[in-house]
């Protein structure tokens, strides 16, 4: 199996999900016991980079687990329960990520306008060429554009919970990893104009906001679970032709 900062020497005690009994109804299926790191059987075989980065002994890791045994009484919160447990950390999770996004997409843009404003190109300082204050302009309004979406979520989810937040929580985790690790067209402050070496840290950057489109659910998820509640509005409207 692959683990997350399994490798980390703090590391103490790991969390296993696992299919407990497959009789039963899908989201009863799993369930989540706690594995003491020392526990015989466990074998960290070796740290994964990312997108080509090593990120141990902090990252992720491949593990090995054979005859791993623990008492039945590890199991958090009860049998089936595992899914449950998986949601309440999945369903907020990527919001986290959106916010230090959001405290990147700055940094990039504060690092590309400086050196626009220091740097000059065919006899005048790169700034003044007009292009560069129309893509100034845009990444200032994406990021303002995700931060507000962002804040939106969070407040919802303080007042009215996380279910009822469901919707703003899929949007952000949308918006703000598409955003974030942006490619397709010339907006990103960070990678499109910052350069992509490792001199300014733009490209480490980049590979750790490409993963988020995958963390805690790929992209397709949270665009599923957008439509079927914008959907659900209008399950019951007359049709129109």
């Amino acid at each position: 199996m692959v683990s997350s900062g399994v490798g980390d020497p703090r590391c103490q005690i790991l969390i296993v999900m696992g299919k407990t009994d497959p009789s039963l109804p899908r989201h009863q299926q799993q369930s989540q016991i706690l594995v003491p790191r020392d526990t015989k059987g466990i074998t960290v075989e070796k740290m994964l980079p990312v997108f080509g980065y090593d990120d141990a002994p902090h990252g992720h890791a491949q593990v090995l687990l054979q005859d791993v045994r623990v008492p039945a009484s590890n199991i958090l919160l009860g049998e089936g329960r595992g899914f449950e447990i998986a949601q309440g950390r999945l369903g907020p999770g990527r919001i986290h990520h959106c916010m230090r996004t959001i405290g990147k997409a700055e940094e990039a843009l504060e690092k590309m306008v400086k050196r626009l404003s220091s740097r000059t190109a065919f006899g005048r300082k790169i700034i003044e060429y007009s292009i560069w204050e129309q893509r100034i302009a845009e990444a200032r309004t994406d990021i303002e554009m995700n931060r507000l979406l962002c804040l939106k979520a969070a407040d919802m989810m303080d007042k009215v919970g996380n279910k009822s937040a469901q919707l703003e929580i899929a949007m952000i985790k949308v918006a703000g990893a598409e955003y974030g690790a942006e490619d397709h067209r010339p907006r990103h402050p960070g990678v499109r104009w910052g350069g992509v070496s490792d001199e300014a840290g733009l490209a480490r950057d980049y590979a750790s906001m490409r993963t988020m489109r995958l963390a805690d659910g790929p992209d397709e998820v949270h665009n599923r679970a957008i439509a079927r509640l914008e959907l659900r509005k209008y399950a019951n409207s007359p049709t129109t032709h």
